[in-house]
């Protein structure tokens, strides 16, 4: 079974930066994607960024320039590099692990971001 770990969330000011990661357990199969969405009580679960097996990367067009996956990124495991926060960036962060042969998707449980003064 393939498990999804988040970690590294917290609170932060306004023009800060964070960097949660994900850490990904069991028989990971090629090709995927890996993806950080984000979510607040009411609202639509979004799309922050992403990378595939590949090495191809993407990101929502709200946190292009201020989130970054890092290259670095190795070990089933998928960080995000969050700078110039925003309160608006305030969410509960989650993993999403997509098997794409097969469709198997995977959840982790959520970090939580919160961007205050």
């Amino acid at each position: 079974q393939v498990q999804l770990v988040e970690s590294g969330g917290g609170l932060v000011q306004p023009g800060g930066s964070l960097r949660p990661s994900c850490a990904a357990s069991g028989t990971i199969f090629i090709p995927y994607v890996m993806e950080w969405y984000r979510q607040v009580p009411g609202k639509q679960r979004e799309l922050v960024a992403g990378i595939s097996s590949g090495g191809n990367t993407k990101h929502a067009d709200s946190v292009k320039g201020r989130f970054t996956i890092p290259r670095d990124s190795t070990n089933n495991t998928m960080s995000l590099q969050m700078n110039s926060l925003k309160p608006d960036d305030t969410a509960v962060y989650y993993c999403n692990l997509n098997i794409i042969r097969g469709g198997r998707d995977y959840w982790g449980q959520g970090t939580q971001v919160t961007v205050s003064s």
